[in-house]
């Protein structure tokens, strides 16, 4: 059976069938000790850093904080000794500085693809948290990934807005799943100095054009001043009546990630 454990904010642990991927782990509350009170964690993640045991891969969308976390990063790394961190380039310090070392980091970019074992492979695909970024040897800033199994297609959008790059990265894919951030980006979160991502509208949008199955809703849970109530959410979807199924995975439960037909 394919599984998702939702960890807060945009980080899950994927059981699909044995392999066990995690994306983004954020399992402690490293922002709000660094950032204030007002970012302190809303929710547990569904399951501890000692329970993430046997994992393959870790993969990290991008460096900020509250997805590639130090803390949380090397605590499963002790707990799953043989997992490989797969990463953007900014994020290879952060690893190094934990202590995880370069024979289980694979620093990847957009159009990158990894066999990732049990018939699954990885295909890297470009995030826009604002805008694309690269450096100057091409590599993506910000990243998003495809997980294929034979029996379900996963996308992980990472942060993201809208763009046409990422269209055509996913055109002609099967999306079962597109987990896809809604806390919207605004003057006031700008001004509070946090970045957003797309809004409910736009989310909507971006998973009709790619031909999503089903839309999970991202980022709308861990941080009260980076919030979005999932009514708001739900009701657009009423009013709108979009071809996908729209489903909320909060923390502290497990959710079956079953294929359409």
């Amino acid at each position: 059976m394919n599984k998702a454990y939702p960890l807060g904010q945009t980080g899950y642990l994927f059981d699909l069938n044995g392999l066990r991927v995690v994306v983004d782990p954020y399992l402690t509350d490293s922002v709000a000790d660094q950032f204030g009170e007002a970012l302190r964690r809303q929710s547990r993640p569904t399951l501890e850093a000692e329970e993430l045991t046997e994992v393959s891969w870790v993969l990290v969308t991008h460096a900020h904080l509250d997805h590639a976390d130090p803390a949380s990063l090397a605590a499963v790394a002790k707990a799953s000794s043989a997992a490989v961190f797969v990463i953007p380039y900014e994020c290879e310090s952060i690893l190094l500085d934990t202590g995880i070392t370069a024979s289980r980091i694979r620093i990847v970019t957009a159009g990158d693809v990894i066999e990732l074992g049990g018939g699954a492979t990885l295909t890297v695909i470009p995030a826009a948290h604002t805008e694309r970024e690269r450096d100057e040897l091409g590599r993506d800033r910000y990243l998003g990934f495809y997980l294929k199994t034979a029996e379900v297609a996963i996308y992980h959008a990472g942060d993201t807005i809208p763009h046409e790059d990422l269209f055509r990265s996913l055109e002609g894919l099967v999306v079962d799943f597109a987990f896809l951030p809604v806390n919207e980006r605004n003057f006031f979160r700008h001004k509070a100095g946090i970045v957003g991502n797309m809004t409910p509208r736009e989310a909507f949008a971006f998973a009709e054009e790619i031909k999503a199955r089903v839309l999970v809703p991202t980022h709308w849970d861990l941080f009260a001043p980076n919030s979005t109530f999932p009514w708001e959410v739900e009701c657009l979807y009423g009013v709108q009546r979009p071809s996908f199924t729209l489903t909320f995975m909060p923390s502290g439960a497990c959710y079956a990630l079953s294929a359409g037909k």
